[in-house]
């Protein structure tokens, strides 16, 4: 095993892992709207569902993509198109109080995992992770470290964002502040989606 670039993997990965995109900003709003407790199925599933991503892809999902480019295509514009609307869910988020009805949640588990093949962000880090890091163990040794790094990884950021979203509870503490928090977030959130435009 290469160990120069088994480092510069879990770098590349960390950067990527903890830097904002549109899992931790759901997350952070996540946990201010709904505390850490609510937010744990949807940390697992973005964890679970990247991790297998990565798998799926470094064992050859990848190449149906190659052969069928349209497919790249639809799945950029679907994940537009759902980024949009948890952009509104978001920006419409507001903290459950004992009279409200439970018909606003947290992201699911499976509505976490299955976001992930729709993010922009989550297939720049896969492609950057199979194709660069390769070698950094004999196939199909490198996507088993590939995707243990993966889980590591997104645990600790997802767990890091949803925890620093929970502890503005305290600060934020009218209705007004969280809405207008949360309609940040939605703008940031929108935002991500620069990358998808420029590179059409």
């Amino acid at each position: 095993m290469s160990q120069s670039l088994l480092i510069a993997f879990v770098m590349f990965a960390t950067v990527m892992f903890f830097t904002p995109g549109p899992n931790n900003i759901m997350l952070l709003s996540s946990g201010l709207t709904y505390g850490f407790r609510l937010t744990i199925p949807h940390i697992m599933g973005i964890t679970v569902g990247f991790a297998f991503m990565v798998g799926a892809v470094g064992l050859g999902l990848g190449t149906i993509f190659i052969a069928y480019p349209i497919l790249q295509t639809i799945l950029k514009y679907a994940g537009v198109a759902y980024l949009v609307y948890l952009a509104a869910h978001i920006a419409m988020s507001e903290p459950p109080s004992a009279e409200q009805d439970n018909s606003r949640r947290p992201m699911t588990f499976w509505g976490a995992a299955m976001f992930q093949w729709v993010n922009a962000k989550g297939w720049v880090m896969v492609i950057g992770t199979i194709t660069a890091y390769a070698a950094i163990a004999a196939y199909p040794w490198n996507i088993a470290i590939q995707v243990g790094l993966s889980l590591l990884l997104g645990i600790l950021s997802c767990t890091a964002w949803a925890l620093f979203g929970t502890a503005l509870r305290p600060v934020l503490t009218s209705r007004r502040a969280v809405r207008a928090f949360n309609i940040v977030m939605a703008v940031l959130l929108l935002a991500s989606l620069y990358p998808v435009f420029m590179d059409a």
